[in-house]
């Protein structure tokens, strides 16, 4: 399996967690996803082969899949470019095959994220506090228990650090009361859709994030939709109140992190080989399916 950690092409623009960023002109870029993983907001020092493939593929189909909600900022997959265009046959294949040509946005700096059962943060915060997000709970809820609707906490985008919660009315000194409203709205209606959608094909999705921006000063979905690096999947079949079922994502890597005895702070620990081998045969597993006719 090939590995893409770093890239080097002309006109960067902006280098992510996990995605480098291309000025490519005309108001569009190119989005590579390399095999970078972070956890905890930290970037780990071992990359995962092919992950990046996988992250812009289950981009793309969800892109289409989701249009009919709102616009996204896809243009088409790089590596559907290079036949036809100049601009695109000079690119490395193991780059190509890991890039979105997307539109230019306004990023809206606040990550959108929906949470429809009790996990992660959330569970840990209620475990402490009997609270979700600083609203209280009813009592003797269990870890995975799924969310009477879904909710919407947002949280600032850290390019460095760690993102930090902020209230809806926090969030509408920042953006606004109409905007704010919209985004939560919007926010809600992709997760929904989406978990139908997954329940079908076997998987939860337990809880996601979404970024937004403006193109044209109209609201679109932007960065990545729906990846098992922005989402908790569960396997259904499996599923049970009170214990985390097995998953679609990088859970797994947290996993490994929190018996490692790492403090969350940067530099990260190198992951043993059999822990990246599982996590991108659980992230190909994922795309399998939920692409799968």
């Amino acid at each position: 399996m090939s590995l893409l950690t770093t890239t080097d092409l002309p006109n960067p623009i902006h280098k992510g967690k996990v995605r480098d960023t291309y000025d490519l002109g005309g108001g569009f870029l190119l989005m590579v996803a390399t095999d970078r993983i972070s956890a905890f907001d930290v970037v780990l020092p071992t990359g995962i082969p092919e992950k990046g493939i996988v992250l812009t593929e289950i981009s793309a189909f969800w892109f289409n899949k989701t249009k009919h909600i709102i616009e996204n900022h896809m243009v088409a997959l790089s590596e559907d470019l290079a036949p036809t265009s100049s601009q695109f046959q000079n690119i490395p294949e193991e780059v190509s095959k890991r890039g979105m040509v997307v539109n230019r946005a306004n990023r809206l700096d606040v990550e959108c994220i929906v949470r429809g059962y009790l996990a992660g943060s959330a569970w840990s915060e209620y475990k402490s506090k009997g609270t979700i997000f600083g609203s209280k709970a009813p009592e003797g809820m269990k870890e995975g228990q799924k969310l009477e609707t879904p909710i919407f906490t947002p949280t600032t985008k850290a390019e460095i650090g760690h993102d930090e919660n902020i209230t809806i009315e926090e969030m509408k000194g920042i953006f606004g009361e109409d905007l704010t409203n919209q985004l939560e709205k919007i926010s809600i209606e992709l997760y929904n859709y989406a978990n139908d959608y997954s329940v079908s094909k076997g998987i939860i999705l337990a809880d996601t994030k979404f970024e937004f921006g403006m193109i044209n000063d109209k609201l679109t979905i932007i960065d990545e939709v729906l990846t098992p690096d922005s989402s908790r999947f569960w396997d259904l079949d499996s599923y049970e109140e009170g214990s985390q079922p097995p998953n679609f994502d990088k859970q797994f890597v947290r996993d490994w992190l929190d018996t490692s005895g790492w403090d969350h702070e940067p530099p990260a620990p190198e992951l043993p080989e059999d822990i990246v081998n599982k996590t991108i045969e659980r992230y190909k597993l994922a795309y399998e399916m939920l692409t799968k006719a």
